[in-house]
């Protein structure tokens, strides 16, 4: 058990799983990427850690970069995304691989797909490291996915509550 802030969270994926399941699905994006250059979007600050341990797994050569969109008061989505840091680089004709810690609601990708397409990218993913499928409000085809988890609320490996908790390598899931 752990606290942070003023909650309590115990122990709910180690960092052993993390990494399998982390390998396992850059397996894939090295199949299907292979003698590929895509560019791989990091959301921040959520994916940070997850990005890092996954382009090291990668053995093609990803252009990594970086973005941060807004959807989160505390433990709840506000359903408004607002657009913090953009990715400048130019994605005419180039894959995109949106790396993200957590795909939830789906708000936030589902309003930020169309930004890679209206600037001409040639295909654009979305590689996540947890998914929470019921709790999903929009249309999205997430294309490679590490886990999918219950609608708890976690912090850890990256994921944070009110800022805290990101430094953890394990996942760690709310308790009252």
């Amino acid at each position: 058990m752990i606290r942070i802030l003023d909650k309590n969270f115990e122990i709910s994926i180690t960092k052993e799983k993390i990494q399998e399941s982390v390998k396992a699905l850059a397996e894939k994006l090295n199949k299907d990427y292979n003698g590929k250059c895509p560019i791989v979007v990091c959301i921040l600050n959520g994916a940070f850690v997850f990005a890092a341990d996954l382009v090291r797994e990668l053995t093609f050569q990803p252009e990594i970069q970086f973005a941060k969109f807004s959807s989160y008061d505390g433990m709840q989505s506000t359903g408004e995304v607002t657009e913090i840091l953009g990715v400048n680089e130019n994605v005419k004709g180039r894959d995109v691989i949106i790396v993200e810690d957590i795909v939830d609601t789906g708000i936030t990708l589902k309003s930020i797909l169309p930004k890679f397409h209206e600037r001409g990218a040639a295909s654009v993913k979305i590689a996540c490291l947890l998914q929470k499928p019921e709790k999903l409000q929009v249309d999205l085809t997430v294309d490679y996915c590490a886990m999918q988890i219950p609608n708890d609320f976690i912090v850890g490996y990256g994921l944070d509550y009110d800022g805290y908790g990101r430094n953890y390598p394990d996942i760690y899931v709310f308790r009252p």
